[in-house]
C-alpha cells in the first residue's frame, strides 16, 4: 500500500513537472510607462478574449524611426483625433521584434473597418507589409506572443487569424506578412510552442 502511494505521488509529481514544462513563458514587453504612454481615457465595456488577430500599421516604418515615438504619436492620434480610449491594439511589435504594451487587454480594441473587435486580442506589427518585408524577428515575436495569449486565454489555434480574415475592407496585415499565415508558418510555430 505504501509502495502504491509512493508510485502515485511520483506520478503526480512527474505530471506536474510535465505541465510546467509545457508552459509558454510570457514574452518580454516594453511597458506603457517605459515608452512614455498615458493612461486610457474614458470607460468602455470590458470583454473576454476569444480570438487573436494580427494587424499591420499600414504605414511604412523606416529602420531609423523611433518605435517609442511611434507609440506616443499613435496614442495621441487615437485619443485626440479618433476619440478612442487608447491605441486601438493591445500590443505592437517593432522592426526588431520587440513587443510594446498598448491598450489594456480587458478592453476591446478599435478598428476603421466593419468587423467587431470585441473578443479579439489585437497585435499590430509596425510597418506596411504590402511594401515592406517582414523580418524573422517579427515573425518570432508574433508566434511567441500569440502562443502565450492562446495559453493564457485558452484560444484555439483556429481562432488566430489576421484583420483581412475578419474584414472585406482591408488588405491588412499586408501580403508579405499574410503569406506566413497562408503557408502555415505562423500557426505551426504557435502549435509547436504550445506542445512543448
Amino acid at each position: 500500500m505504501k509502495l502504491f502511494s509512493l508510485i502515485s505521488a511520483i506520478s503526480v509529481f512527474v505530471t506536474l513537472l510535465t505541465i510546467q514544462a509545457t508552459q509558454v513563458d510570457k514574452p518580454e514587453m516594453i511597458s506603457k510607462k517605459e515608452w512614455g504612454g498615458k493612461e486610457k481615457t474614458g470607460e468602455i465595456p470590458t470583454h473576454e478574449i476569444e480570438y487573436i488577430t494580427i494587424h499591420h500599421g499600414g504605414v511604412e516604418f523606416p529602420e531609423d524611426k523611433d518605435p517609442k515615438e511611434y507609440m506616443r504619436n499613435l496614442q495621441k492620434f487615437s485619443q485626440d483625433d479618433k476619440n478612442w480610449i487608447d491605441i486601438p491594439y493591445h500590443f505592437c511589435i517593432d522592426l526588431d521584434g520587440k513587443i510594446y504594451q498598448a491598450r489594456p487587454l480587458e478592453y476591446p480594441g478599435d478598428t476603421n473597418t466593419e468587423y467587431d473587435p470585441a473578443g479579439h486580442a489585437l497585435i499590430n506589427v509596425m510597418g506596411n507589409y504590402e511594401v515592406q518585408k517582414i523580418k524573422p524577428e517579427q515573425i518570432e515575436a508574433i508566434i511567441h506572443l500569440s502562443a502565450w495569449l492562446a495559453q493564457e486565454y485558452e484560444v484555439p489555434t483556429d481562432s488566430i487569424a489576421t484583420h483581412k480574415d475578419h474584414s472585406d475592407q482591408t488588405v491588412c496585415p499586408g501580403k508579405d506578412l499574410y503569406k506566413y499565415f497562408e503557408d502555415g508558418t505562423i500557426i505551426s510555430g504557435i502549435k509547436e510552442l504550445l506542445s512543448k
